[in-house]
Order: structure tokens, then sequence, then C-alpha cells
């Protein structure tokens, strides 16, 4: 397997593409979504709200927890996801910023 060369890149290139990896996948925009409308929320209510199956839903909030974007707490057996507000606003104000610096001038 290949090298990723991440380390080519600066931190913040590297944390940019990290928050976009939450963003990536339709499934993640839904738990984000859902996580946001109700504030927190329990990993099976999740599973009831999605077409997918508990392992997919829990392996989505595995890589959203790993970015950072959500946090969960453990209250067994249950685990109570929430979103990060911290992460959360770090990532509107890097894709703003990101968008931001965009000029319509034409290509080429």
């Amino acid at each position: 397997m290949g090298l990723t060369k991440t380390q080519e890149f600066t931190v913040q290139e590297n944390r940019i593409a990290e928050l976009a990896k939450a963003f990536a996948h339709p499934a993640r925009v839904a738990i984000l979504r859902l996580l946001a409308e109700r504030k927190s929320c329990v990993c099976g209510d999740l599973v009831d709200e999605l077409p997918l199956s508990q392992a997919t839903v829990s392996q989505h909030l595995k890589e959203l927890k790993r970015i950072g974007i959500i946090q969960g707490e453990i209250d067994p057996p249950r685990v109570c996801y929430c979103i990060d507000e911290v992460v959360w606003e770090e990532a509107q104000a890097t894709f703003t910023a990101l968008f931001g610096k965009f000029r319509t001038l034409g290509c080429c």
C-alpha cells in the first residue's frame, strides 16, 4: 500500500481535510443533522432514524468521534452522542475562511 504523503502538507491543510471527511459521506451528514436538531442522541435512536445497520452507524460515529466533531458519553449499555461545539465552530470558521479565498476572476 502506498504512502498518503500527508506529511507533505501543512498542519492546517491536513486539518481541513480531516474536517471535510466528517461531511464526506451522506450517512455522516445525516448523523450530524440529527445531532444538531436534537442536541444529543443515543446510538440506538440514530439507528432507528437511518436506513443503516447498527454496525454501519457505529462505524460512522467512530469516525466522527475520531475527527473530534462529536463526543460520546458512555452510560452502559448506552452511548449518548452530541456535537462538540468547539470543533463545530472550528469547522465553520475553517470552511468560511477557505471558501472566502475564492475570487470570481474567471478561469484560465
